[in-house]
């Protein structure tokens, strides 16, 4: 009787093809997941990135405002001017500002008309809040008191830092009737007369 050898190139051949027909069913397995795979990578790596901190962000107010009757409408831009990628998820904080840097009147109520998404901003991108400012000439004068803001306040979602910038318009000095109403953020910037 003939004792048969095999060669150790010709085993390491055999080893390699019983592999390669244990992968490939995987393989196809891992194919067919296709989209579903992208997805759930992409989410992963939107939940990856930090929220925006208060020194990555910016705030501002695009002109002209939409006006309707009792209201105008603005675009609130929050923009990101860092090095850095990150998300904002939910409402800004916002409320008008007098002389000295009170605030006047209530904070902006939440437009619970938009559905809260997360938005990603990359180093230099721009979002945008719809912010909905009542003509306070719509409220009696004993419960609003009107003034003139000379700011904006804006707290981006999630942070305890606010920005400040320069916005002149008429507000209530009085705690009582909500003139401001903001929505949550949305993707990329508004154009005014567009957006809202």
């Amino acid at each position: 009787m003939k004792l048969i050898t095999r060669s150790p190139r010709r085993m390491i051949m055999s080893a390699a093809v019983a592999g390669a027909a244990i992968l490939l069913p995987a393989v196809a397995l891992a194919s067919s997941a296709g989209s579903d795979s992208v997805a759930k990578t992409t989410e992963a790596h939107a939940v990856a990135q930090p929220s925006c901190r208060r020194g990555w962000l910016t705030s501002w107010i695009g002109l002209p405002g939409n006006g309707t009757a009792g209201s105008t409408y603005y675009d609130l831009e929050i923009s990101n001017i860092s090095g850095q990628t990150c998300t904002l998820y939910g409402f800004p904080g916002v409320s008008a500002v007098g002389s000295g840097g009170k605030q006047l009147g209530k904070a902006a109520a939440r437009n619970n008309g938009y559905t809260e998404l997360t938005v990603t901003l990359q180093p230099y991108q721009t979002a945008h809040a719809v912010l909905q400012i009542t003509d306070v000439g719509n409220f009696s004068h004993s419960a609003c008191r009107p003034t003139t803001a000379d700011a904006l306040r804006v707290y981006a979602p999630g942070d305890y830092a606010s920005m400040k910038f320069p916005f002149s318009f008429q507000a209530c000095a009085r705690k009582g009737p909500v003139y401001l109403h903001v929505s949550t953020t949305i993707a990329n910037a508004g154009i005014p007369g567009y957006s809202n």
